[in-house]
């Protein structure tokens, strides 16, 4: 591990996880938001569900590991909440047994230490016309509807209050823009840049008003080796050394 050390934020989760450094994803927005503040960690695991993510945690959260995370951001649903295939083969689990899954990875992580929080992404709508015309020779037919994503949804959400954990809602947070449908998603299913940036406006929504102490929001957090020094760039009237330790004049978008 290179020093010094930072809070680490963890990225855990399928798909929507493993690609949000792809498309201008909402991880490497993360990861410009939070550099020289946090490391982000990413553990994204395409095509996964919550059981997979269950036979691992252990293995990606060790609760005897030296350092635990400052924030962990969970998500799983998408490929649960897909329909059953005839042969009982594929990523869908039971609407219960997600739930219960669920429960048991938040469980796992809230008992890392006192000063690890969470987030959880609930399961986000698709463009279902989108999905059923990207038909393939190499899959099954993939069976993925709006209704399902929001039973998944509603039910993630609910389990969330009840652990008092912090959730965003993706199925409608992702609805709250005009074409949403072709402007949120590459496939249908995976995030654009658009989809992203409104992850990204969701999760530092949470991080803002959550009463954490420490604070986890970007401004709050301390930016590493941001002393003055005699070498950073002179200003124009030349007697003076500019720090550009918390310039964000570069950044597309200038978060809040």
């Amino acid at each position: 591990m290179v020093a010094p050390a930072r809070p680490q934020f963890v990225l855990f989760g399928s798909s929507i996880v493993q690609l949000s450094y792809s498309h201008s994803g909402w991880g490497s927005f993360l990861s410009d938001i939070y550099s020289r503040k946090a490391d982000i960690i990413l553990r994204g695991y395409y095509g996964w569900n919550s059981r997979r993510a269950l036979q691992v945690l252990n293995q990606v959260f060790p609760k005897d590991a030296a350092t635990q995370p400052s924030l962990v951001i969970v998500y799983f649903g998408g490929n649960d909440s897909m329909g059953p295939h005839s042969s009982g083969l594929g990523p869908h689990v039971p609407l219960q047994e997600y739930i219960a899954n669920m429960r048991k990875i938040l469980v796992h992580i809230q008992s890392l230490s006192e000063k690890t929080r969470i987030i959880v992404l609930s399961c986000p709508p698709v463009n279902e016309e989108l999905v059923r015309g990207n038909t393939s020779t190499i899959f099954s037919e993939l069976v993925r509807t709006n209704a399902l994503c929001r039973s998944y949804s509603d039910a993630c959400i609910k389990l969330c209050q009840e652990l008092g954990v912090k959730v965003v809602d993706l199925f409608n947070a992702l609805q709250s823009i005009d074409d949403w449908k072709n402007a949120c998603f590459t496939d249908g299913i995976h995030l654009a840049a658009e989809g992203s940036k409104i992850v990204v406006k969701e999760i530092l929504k949470v991080l803002k008003e959550a009463d954490w102490k420490p604070s986890l929001h970007w401004k709050s957090m301390n930016t590493e080796f941001s002393e003055d020094s005699p070498y950073d760039l002179v200003a124009a009237d030349g007697k003076k050394t500019l720090n550009p330790s918390d310039w964000t004049f570069h950044r597309e978008v200038q978060w809040d």
